[in-house]
């Protein structure tokens, strides 16, 4: 059994930074191909963890925000939370699912999925279309990221 945790090792590393808030799947690619798993193979496991971890955000964040509202300790953090996300939230306000598809797709810091879902919470966003929107903005932020590396994406004509 240790074995198998042994070789799994770098996949669990790489599944587990793609499924925190500031890693997400713009960390955890570049965390394993640093860590010696081939390009390809670190995305996948990125884009499970990200979609994994999404699918429960989408289910939580609703009742966890609203309890954590009513509480002296917490309010004014969930206050902030929903404020900082709010204000980059007029794309998604403007085309819905598919400005939530872009914001989730374009990997630059603080458009990932934690924030796409915080925003689709509050939002009140279908949980199925929303979480079908940000499933594809991640495939498609994994392939912008790997596209960098492999070198078909050139950041200095992008900018």
């Amino acid at each position: 059994m240790l074995d198998i945790i042994e070789g799994l090792k770098k996949e669990i590393i790489v599944l587990f930074f793609s499924m925190t808030p500031i890693f997400e799947l713009r960390g955890a690619i570049p965390l394993g191909i640093s860590i010696g798993l081939n390009p390809i193979h670190s995305g996948v496991i990125s884009i499970i963890g990200n979609i994994l971890i999404l699918s429960i955000l989408l289910k939580i964040l609703r009742p966890v925000m609203i309890y954590f509202e009513k509480t002296y300790l917490f309010k004014n953090t969930i206050g902030w939370v929903k404020r900082r996300a709010m204000k980059k939230s007029g794309m998604i306000k403007r085309y819905s699912l598919i400005g939530l598809f872009f914001f989730v797709a374009i990997p630059i810091p603080t458009t990932g999925a934690w924030t796409g879902a915080v925003i689709a919470t509050i939002l009140k966003l279908d949980y199925g279309k929303s979480l079908m929107s940000m499933s594809m903005g991640i495939v498609t932020a994994a392939m912008i990221i790997l596209g960098v590396y492999y070198g078909v994406l050139n950041l200095n004509e992008l900018i």
